[in-house]
């Protein structure tokens, strides 16, 4: 054997069961949530202390598992879950051919495995279903192909015959999540419907494609990483130079005092069925106010300004708290080796208040400083 096969050896080796392993993560995790639904679903019908929370059960639920240490069951998420059960009852096939494996038996427990005749009967509390059966998408090619993320922007397409071309569309197209998101968002299916040349609108839509989706693409996603109890923070990615900074710049900030205390770093916030993260959020006792700092290895544009601005309306709207401030945003970018910092401080109206952010808060020359010395490393 010489090198180059060696070579070749090992990294086919290591692309195959990169491949494998993520689709089998992928498959568990689907499952999972679909279970989850089923339970949900069955208790709603069937339980017998049902009546106690009747319309409050998911809250009740989500506060339950909190405090088992499960914090990644939202009661938004649980009702996704149970949304997921009942659009798509013929996961059963799939989820009855893994659960009957030895291994997965033994890993849950005798209490949250449904017994071998609730198996056979997963998905038959449901209504009929929606669309025929010939029409629908293979049970184990939508848990093989299609991540749980993708899976759930479908849920949104109330029409089935729509929701089952995009499905048909994506595993075709190796599509990422953010092509699936476009392609919807582009109304592919209802010009497909009015084109008189569907053969040329495929052909169209299939050389616009973006890069399709990677072994990667099913692991490195928020459902996934919290599936795994892994850190989030590998979901951002980064330059070299920016993730530097970062780590500067958090201690730059803890070292000024004037009461900062460091509440995260990319803060992960969810808007609307986004997700979003927030480079530095910091609250500071002083000011009592949030403070949301944002570092762009670029210069100034207005789409960085209304991105921090999002962040700041949201913080206002969702985490803020009586008692407290306004949050402030700092922006952070660079221009030639210049360092242009905005501040962002709508809603501060109390002239007192912002002449205390003025005192308390890093001066302008300072986080100029702190850009230009930090490009200087570079």
């Amino acid at each position: 054997m010489n090198f180059d096969l060696l070579l070749d050896s090992i990294k086919s080796t290591h692309l195959q069961l990169q491949d494998s392993a993520a689709k089998a993560v992928n498959k568990l995790l689907t499952v999972r949530n679909w279970l989850i639904g089923y339970y949900i679903v069955e208790y709603e019908q069937k339980g017998e202390d049902r009546a106690r929370y009747g319309e409050k059960l998911l809250s009740k639920l989500d506060m339950a598992l909190k405090e088992l240490g499960l914090t990644d069951f939202s009661e938004r998420r649980l009702r996704e879950y149970r949304l997921f059960y009942q659009i798509y009852p013929q996961i059963r096939q799939s989820a009855t051919a893994i659960l009957s494996t030895s291994t997965i038996r033994q890993s849950l427990t005798a209490k949250l495995l449904p017994t071998e005749n609730q198996i056979l009967t997963i998905g038959q509390t449901v209504p009929d279903q929606f669309i025929p059966a010939d029409l629908q998408v293979p049970p184990e090619k939508l848990i093989s192909k299609l991540s749980y993320t993708q899976l759930t922007l479908l849920l949104s397409i109330s029409d089935p015959l729509k929701r089952t071309f995009y499905e048909i569309e994506t595993i075709k197209g190796n599509w990422s999540v953010r092509e699936l998101k476009r392609q919807i968002n582009s109304l592919y299916f209802e010009r497909m419907g009015m084109s008189q040349d569907k053969e040329k609108l495929a052909r169209l839509v299939k050389e616009s494609v973006e890069a399709p989706a990677r072994p990667s693409d099913y692991i490195k996603n928020i459902y996934t990483f919290e599936f795994l109890g892994l850190s989030q923070i590998g979901l951002v990615e980064e330059s070299d130079l920016e993730q530097a900074m970062l780590d500067h710049l958090q201690g730059f900030l803890l070292e000024m005092g004037h009461g900062f205390c460091l509440e995260g770093r990319q803060k992960r916030i969810l808007i609307g069925d986004e997700y979003f993260f927030v480079d530095l959020v910091f609250y500071h006792r002083i000011l009592k106010c949030h403070v949301l700092v944002e570092l762009k290895v670029e210069e100034f544009n207005h789409i960085n300004a209304g991105q921090l601005n999002t962040y700041l309306n949201y913080f206002k709207a969702e985490v803020m708290r009586p008692d407290d401030n306004p949050p402030v945003g700092i922006l952070l970018v660079t221009n030639k080796n210049d360092a242009l910092v905005q501040y962002a401080t709508a809603g501060m109206d109390n002239a007192l208040f912002v002449s205390r952010y003025m005192v308390e808060l890093p001066s302008k020359e300072q986080l100029e400083n702190f850009i230009r010395k930090e490009l200087e490393q570079f």
